[in-house]
């Protein structure tokens, strides 16, 4: 019986401990998106992520169903590398918006700078291969190259900031 009552203690601070937990993140939450700037921002990434993330389900399928029999088997295959980095990204995005909009201050300007680069990156590399798919200006050819450095600066600004906040935590 003495046992009983100890798991009956134990749930029932654990039920107290999670309504707190509940009723303080509400809390937090309820006056953060509306007075701090960062959350906002988190949550236009996340927006503009998904709503990439969808356009590469969309040309994804168009890719597979109505380009099959006009692009050539290399074209069709520089079409689904812009869809599937495009789709990479987006899903990135969507990981920054978050750690923006939980992070805050400081940290959420410097992951902004990530998120910016990424996007630039992906109208760059992506963009540009979708160009030369369809044969856009020869110019496009050089532009892939850089749209694949911005992803680059992206990802280790990331890294780079992450590792720092988490040095300093």
């Amino acid at each position: 019986m003495g046992s009983n009552t100890a798991l009956e203690d134990t749930t029932s601070l654990a039920s107290y401990k999670l309504k707190e937990i509940k009723k303080n993140t509400m809390e937090d939450n309820s006056t953060d998106t509306q007075d701090n700037p960062s959350s906002k921002a988190g949550l236009s990434w996340i927006a503009i992520g998904s709503g990439l993330a969808g356009l590469s389900v969309m040309l994804g399928a168009f890719g597979t169903h109505s380009l099959k029999a006009r692009l050539t088997e290399k074209n069709l295959a520089t079409f689904h590398t812009a869809t599937d980095y495009l789709g990479y990204h987006a899903l990135g995005l969507i990981a920054i918006g978050i750690l923006i909009f939980v992070l805050k201050d400081e940290t959420a300007k410097k992951l902004k700078r990530s998120a910016i680069w990424i996007v630039v990156g992906i109208v760059f590399f992506c963009g540009s291969l979708y160009g030369l798919v369809f044969d856009g200006p020869r110019f496009l050819g050089p532009i892939t190259p850089l749209g694949g450095l911005s992803l680059m600066i992206g990802w280790l600004t990331l890294a780079i900031n992450l590792f720092k906040f988490s040095k300093n935590s």
